[in-house]
């Protein structure tokens, strides 16, 4: 399937910026399940000071904003060919070992809840079906709805108020994985709607490593493995590690962000 998207962020500041510095993981790269035919980052209020790769294999743009600017704006855009592998990505190259994926971070750090779901899967024998089922449950337990989380928010807190998004969710499944000794990663990406063009936000799932298959992705938002409808951005241990902007700015005053996403056959 070739996927074009269009993503576009907006942030507006009460008062001059001073300084500031942003990590941009807004660019994909190529893997079994994607191949990106085109793609350009544009930065209105900053300029680029230097591109590279994390330590988890993200693409990464360092932007430095304009001294004293009120508003920045910044446009991802592109064409993505992907493929349907049943979520399978295999063994990806990563510069991190497996055992990197199975240490908790204080976003996805479980209390009693998550323990409870780790449980049920450290004693099942069939670990993919477990982890599908695994899943369900977190679906079934928190509830898909916007305004009750924010970046911040733990995955132990997410599943104890019920309420959640895709960031939840992912981080909750990845909480509970780890806690049962299964390597787990959070995955920050696109998914085309079928019914829509116009989108919110991007997505967010996660990914277990299973020994016979490498690493697969899990959509618990959705309820079903990601498909040629999905491009993966980033990965990382949360949400923090694949967050598509963050950083640092100086100066007083609110923020206001506006998102325009288009993602489209």
């Amino acid at each position: 399937m070739l996927l074009t998207i269009s993503h576009t962020t907006t942030y507006r500041y009460e008062t001059p910026v001073h300084y500031a510095l942003q990590q941009l993981r807004m660019t994909p790269c190529d893997n079994v399940q994607q191949r990106v035919l085109d793609w350009k980052v544009d930065v209105a209020g900053g300029g680029l000071e230097v591109s590279y790769k994390d330590h988890h294999g993200n693409h990464v743009d360092l932007v430095n904003l304009d001294r004293d600017a009120t508003e920045v704006t910044i446009t991802a855009a592109g064409r993505v060919e992907t493929t349907d592998t049943a979520g399978i990505l295999g063994n990806a190259t990563c510069p991190l070992p497996l055992w990197y994926f199975r240490q908790q971070t204080e976003l996805t750090e479980p209390g009693d809840g998550i323990r409870a779901l780790a449980d049920e899967l450290g004693q099942a024998q069939e670990k993919l079906d477990a982890l599908h089922a695994l899943s369900e449950q977190i679906r079934s337990k928190v509830e898909y709805g916007t305004g009750e989380t924010y970046a911040a928010t733990a995955a132990e807190q997410a599943l104890s108020g019920g309420r959640g998004v895709c960031q939840d969710h992912a981080q909750i499944f990845v909480s509970a994985a780890r806690a049962a000794g299964i390597p787990a990663r959070y995955v920050s990406g696109y998914m085309m709607m079928n019914d829509r063009i116009d989108q919110e936000a991007s997505h967010a799932w996660a990914e277990a490593w299973l020994d016979l298959l490498g690493w697969v992705g899990f959509d618990i938002s959705n309820g079903y493995s990601p498909d040629e409808r999905y491009v993966r951005i980033a990965i990382g241990r949360d949400y923090r590690d694949a967050a598509p902007v963050s950083g640092l700015r100086q100066g007083t005053g609110d923020e206001s962000m506006i998102v325009s996403l288009q993602i489209q056959q």
